[in-house]
């Protein structure tokens, strides 16, 4: 089914990708105003015949592109700081997910609740049905809480997977013998797609990841069907 979502990426659902989305327009702005300079230096350079024979040397003009790009770097260092630790912040979570990567799909677990565990496959092109995304949906898709911290375990039962939903900034390796863990939150209710980023073999580009934001209240009856 071709839809917009099919060709673009998503928007926003966390804060934390708002963040991440004002520092690239932040730092595209810089790159822009420093290409823009270099080109009119360029161009004036090549436009005019000055010849400066006895210039021997110019310690202002050094001074300048010396600390110029020194303060540049700053502006673009801070935020990035800022944002990388914010992104390795945990926050009291209120629900936990663990997610472990197989060849090829992925299996969760909810450890806040009993029995709560399932695996999600991609829905093949002889399956789908009117309204169903290619190569994206997926026969059971992951529930979670809107407005809620949630937690999210990230492993592998096999070769190195990475857990990844573009628009709620979380991206995570899934590494056999290792539990990474990352915290997000999901401002708004809608369902959101995303990919394996790691080549994990021949099937890698066939499992899906498929977040759908809920009500609390339609969380917790998801969960009591499961």
């Amino acid at each position: 089914m071709a839809t917009w979502t099919n060709f673009s990426t998503q928007d926003s659902i966390s804060p934390m990708m708002e963040q991440l989305t004002f520092f690239h327009d932040h730092t595209m702005m810089i790159l822009v105003m420093i290409t823009l300079i270099v080109l009119y230096i360029i161009m004036s350079m090549m436009s005019n015949k000055y010849i400066n024979r006895l210039l021997l040397d110019g310690q202002m003009i050094e001074l300048i592109w010396t600390i110029a790009p020194a303060i540049t770097l700053i502006f673009i260092a801070l935020p990035s700081l800022q944002i990388l630790y914010l992104l390795d912040e945990i926050n009291s979570p209120l629900v936990s997910v663990k997610t472990i990567g197989h060849q090829w799909y992925w299996s969760y677990e909810l450890s806040d609740f009993k029995k709560t565990e399932f695996d999600s496959y991609m829905i093949s092109e002889n399956e789908q049905t009117l309204g169903s995304f290619r190569l994206l949906d997926v026969d059971n898709r992951l529930a979670l809480p809107v407005n809620t911290q949630i937690r999210m375990m990230v492993s592998s039962s096999d070769v190195i997977h990475s857990w990844t939903i573009p628009s709620s900034s979380m991206k995570m390796d899934a590494t056999p013998g290792r539990l990474n863990q990352m915290s997000f939150f999901m401002n708004r209710i809608g369902l959101f797609f995303g990919q394996c980023s790691e080549i994990c073999g021949t099937n890698h580009s066939f499992m899906p990841i498929v977040v759908e934001s809920i009500l609390p209240k339609y969380f917790i009856q998801w969960v009591k069907t499961l």
